[in-house]
């Protein structure tokens, strides 16, 4: 082990200055890249990159290595990926962080996510629902059996109201078996398993051999293929609750992709109980907020009415020392929920196209995630620029 008083220790310190640095900054992850000339480090926090000091070209190896013997990763191999994980104390509190090396043309680059254990246990309470939402999500998870999917991008926020699921079921007269990849969180009361597919331990896998161990809720960390999405019908068809997340835009798409898949339509039809896209926007900053009145063409575009106007309140962050700047502080899941019933599930069993799973489901009172977004910006909680965001993303 290298004595911390020689040549290395100003790189330990950097690292650690940098991991530090980055918690303090409330930042998911953070990029180390390297160019031809410098070294760029940026962090992501919510939601956005920002760069950050640049550490000379030198330190590259210094810095690759070092993470690397936290992470008890191979120094030796730099020609290939490499993941690991880091648990390390930062100001009095557990993180853990998970560790992706990519060997690039001028360097190994890394990227270091952060995963604070506080995150998910935020509660479902506070995840953003509205209060119909909140009752009908708190309906779903207490159903016997069935599967809820969570759709979205990368870094949507589906772990998070996943595991506060999961959180709100785990009691000691309940079995959970997760399948995760990796395992992101760990849960205390909750068997959870890494899906290692070096040795042919893949979801399916997992799932059949969970079977057998008498479970009542299942997590499939992702629905990838049609062997994984049949192994979890089968499992809510035989009388577990299945959560599992998807990545599609919005939630009637979740119903056409699983058929594209190959499961068959009448399978989809009686299991699926509920699928919930949902998004992230940001939450304007509550130091310098305040109030303004949109101007006529942004009432326009999004449809708001003089009567909306009147009982709302519109905000925008000014920018201050407590945001960084940005007008905005932490994030809040917008959603669209899209419960089922026998009109959508006649539908699943024809494999109508999406538009009129759509269609049918906004007439039963679906509410789009852009018109969640809306109704946050309505209350002042974030601004209508998010939305405009949103919906660009959205197209």
């Amino acid at each position: 082990m290298v004595a911390d008083d020689d040549d290395s220790a100003p790189v330990i310190k950097l690292v650690n200055l940098v991991m530090s640095e980055a918690v303090s900054m409330r930042a998911s992850d953070i990029h180390v890249e390297p160019f031809a000339d410098r070294v760029r480090i940026r962090y992501r926090i919510d939601g956005e990159l920002i760069e950050r000091d640049s550490p000379p070209r030198r330190l590259l190896g210094a810095i690759v290595s070092r993470i690397k013997i936290m992470a008890r990763m191979d120094i030796a191999e730099k020609r290939r990926p490499q993941d690991g994980r880091i648990k390390t104390r930062i100001a009095g509190r557990e993180f853990d962080m998970r560790v992706s090396i990519l060997p690039t043309q001028h360097g190994q680059a890394i990227v270091l996510r952060i995963l604070d254990r506080e995150n998910i246990r935020i509660g479902i309470r506070n995840l953003g629902f509205s209060e119909e939402k909140y009752r009908t999500f708190q309906n779903i998870i207490r159903r016997p059996n069935g599967i809820f999917l969570v759709t979205g991008p990368t870094g949507s926020g589906k772990t998070t109201t996943l595991y506060s699921a999961l959180g709100e079921l785990n009691r000691p007269d309940r079995k959970i078996i997760t399948a995760e990849d990796p395992v992101e969180y760990y849960l205390p009361g909750i068997n959870q398993v890494e899906v290692r597919s070096s040795i042919g331990l893949t979801f399916d896998k997992i799932i059949r051999a969970m079977l057998r161990q008498a479970p009542n809720v299942i997590l499939v960390g992702e629905i990838r293929d049609a062997e994984t999405a049949d192994m979890a019908i089968q499992a809510s068809l035989t009388g577990h609750l299945v959560f599992s997340t998807l990545h599609t835009n919005d939630a009637p798409s979740s119903i056409t992709r699983l058929i594209d898949m190959g499961v068959q339509p009448f399978l989809v039809a009686s299991s699926v109980m509920a699928v919930m896209a949902q998004r992230l926007v940001r939450v304007v900053c509550p130091k310098c907020k305040e109030p303004y009145k949109p101007d006529r063409t942004e009432l326009e575009h999004f449809d708001i009415t003089p009567d909306q106007v009147a009982v709302s309140t519109f905000v925008r962050g000014k920018g201050c020392n407590h945001c960084q700047h940005t007008g905005f502080r932490g994030r809040i899941a917008v959603f669209e929920l899209m419960t089922m019933n026998p009109t959508l599930r006649e539908m699943t069993f024809r494999s109508e196209p999406t538009q009129n799973i759509r269609r049918q489901a906004r007439l039963f009172g679906m509410k789009t995630i852009v018109e969640d977004a809306k109704d946050k910006a309505l209350q002042g909680v974030t601004s209508l620029t998010e939305v405009y965001r949103l919906e660009k993303f959205n197209e």
